[in-house]
């Protein structure tokens, strides 16, 4: 079997991390982010198309307000220092979600991400930002009802944020738990599931090359059981 096109990851368990280590959740949210650069160039190293990070989720919402702010100028301050070097790579920024309610200064800052990176093709990076699964079918069915177009599997999928994006062959969730958390619902259809203990700062490449192994294995059946 050949390598995936499109990996997605569910980053768990940053904020567990941080306490595990004596430390804030938020000294977690930091590791992890560091992690990601790590797990970019190994996707890079394994030509993968498209890499689908969820990076903040609509239920994140609910967390302590001084943890939300800490998140979001975190990824403000990610792209302020990786822009260039993400787009020396070769790398493209999408972002999946609804950013309307985020600070003027970074939906700003995301805007111009994803207009800089946009002719980069070694690897789309898709950001899922205040992205949420449910939310997504039923936003794409709004549009399809102003559009006055059928409501069918086809124009479902043409009007969810991954619209021209291949659905995942793999997505990955750190951190021990074993849900989808309301990510990629529509498209995780068909997708290998790969559950990991280890948190997601702890997550390398060697643990990602692992899970591409494994795939290459797995004969892929479609549709009944039989």
């Amino acid at each position: 079997m050949t390598s995936p096109k499109h990996v997605a990851i569910i980053m768990d368990g940053n904020g567990r991390w941080g306490i595990n280590k004596n430390k804030s959740r938020n000294y977690g949210h930091k590791k992890g982010v560091l992690n990601v650069e790590k797990i970019i160039n190994a996707s890079i190293k394994n030509k993968i198309n498209f890499l689908t990070l969820y990076t903040f989720s609509t239920e994140n919402w609910k967390r302590p307000k001084s943890e939300i702010k800490f998140l979001l100028k975190l990824l403000e301050g990610y792209i302020d220092k990786e822009l260039l070097n993400l787009k020396k790579k070769g790398v493209r920024i999408k972002v999946i979600g609804n950013i309307n309610k985020f600070p003027i200064s970074l939906k700003k800052k995301l805007k111009s991400t994803e207009l800089i990176t946009k002719t980069n093709k070694i690897i789309q990076i898709n950001v899922a930002l205040n992205y949420g699964g449910r939310n997504e079918i039923i936003n794409s069915i709004k549009k399809i009802q102003k559009k006055k177009l059928s409501i069918n599997e086809k124009n479902i999928s043409k009007n969810l944020y991954t619209s021209n994006i291949p659905d995942p062959e793999i997505l990955i969730r750190t951190g021990n738990r074993k849900r989808l958390s309301n990510f990629l619902l529509w498209q995780s259809i068909y997708t290998e599931i790969f559950f990991e203990k280890k948190l997601w700062p702890d997550f390398n490449e060697r643990d990602l090359n692992r899970i591409l192994l494994t795939y290459k294995k797995i004969n892929r059946n479609f549709g009944g059981l039989l």
